[in-house]
């Protein structure tokens, strides 16, 4: 499966219509049309997906529809993290059995483990699932940090086979991979305004936001960087960087579920206690949209508004 870590992938919204259900039937168009765009992987029920607003029964109606929508062309990676082992454990059993090919295990959040007692977590969810791994460190909102030796000792015992790494930090990422060595690993960003800089220190691709509605230029600039054509790279790398800018003026994902509504393509709703995004926000979403199509006459626009 490391082997397939490799890319742009997208950390899905959860459509919801009107009536605040999942949409399933977006949910299936977006999946479809990220894969059209050039997206190699699918992340469901991450923070992108409002997953702490679902339900069991909404979480696996989100990835069985990501999984039948991708009929196989992309890996599945399922989030399944709690601050509770044994919720994470279930979380990560039920996500198996609909078919993910990977857990997305947040680091436990709220009651602030230490570095053993993360270790703990992840070996245990190892050890009672069999499922494999990837981290997400984003000490931004969990209040927990998993600090590099935790992370290699988890490579090095098998636990883990990747991390997402949100802590937009270049030396903490060239120390991990130094630490970790020649052990198969896929170091993903998790943070769009370093995606460049991130896969040129050795990371392996992104886990997107902002490819939920540019996934063509997400997956173009990770090729190139990849392929060290940094001619490419670079100037996709500007654009990225200064639309992104509009995509976190809000608690993710409301501007990017405002952005992907004024492209027509999923509903803005978000679920309470994020309140969907208002008419000033829906102006700068839709000023940094037409913005971005002014750059460049390739920018990945289909389906944009004017």
């Amino acid at each position: 499966m490391i082997e397939r870590l490799q890319g742009a992938f997208t950390a899905l919204v959860t459509p919801f219509d009107e009536q605040d259900k999942v949409d399933t039937k977006a949910l299936a168009r977006l999946v479809k049309a990220q894969l059209e765009h050039g997206i190699d992987g699918l992340v469901p029920c991450g923070t992108t997906g409002e997953t702490a607003t679902l339900t069991d029964a909404e979480q696996e109606r989100v990835v069985k529809t990501t999984i039948e929508a991708a009929e196989g062309k992309a890996p599945i990676i399922a989030g399944t993290g709690s601050n509770s082992t044994r919720i994470a454990v279930e979380n990560t059993k039920r996500a198996k059995a609909w078919g993910a090919d990977v857990a997305l295990v947040v680091c436990p959040y709220y009651n602030k483990p230490t570095q053993d007692g993360m270790f703990r977590h992840f070996k245990a969810l190892w050890e009672e699932v069999g499922m494999p791994i990837v981290a997400y460190n984003v000490p931004g909102r969990t209040a927990s940090d998993l600090m590099p030796e935790t992370i290699a000792k988890l490579v090095h015992e098998g636990v883990i086979i990747g991390l997402k790494d949100a802590t937009a930090n270049m030396i903490r990422a060239q120390e991990t991979l130094t630490l970790v060595g020649d052990k198969p690993f896929a170091m993903l960003s998790g943070d769009d305004f370093t995606i460049l800089p991130f896969v040129a220190v050795g990371g392996r691709g992104v886990i997107s936001v902002v490819s939920n509605i540019i996934p063509g230029d997400t997956a173009k600039l990770v090729k190139a960087t990849l392929a060290a054509d940094f001619a490419t790279a670079r100037p996709l790398n500007s654009r990225i960087v200064e639309f992104s800018k509009a995509m976190f003026l809000s608690s993710n994902p409301i501007p990017v579920k405002a952005a992907m509504a004024l492209a027509g393509w999923a509903p803005a709703r978000v679920r309470m206690p994020l309140v969907t995004a208002d008419d000033g926000l829906a102006m700068k979403v839709r000023a940094a949209m037409n913005a971005y199509r002014g750059m460049a006459e390739d920018a990945d626009l289909q389906g944009w508004m004017s």
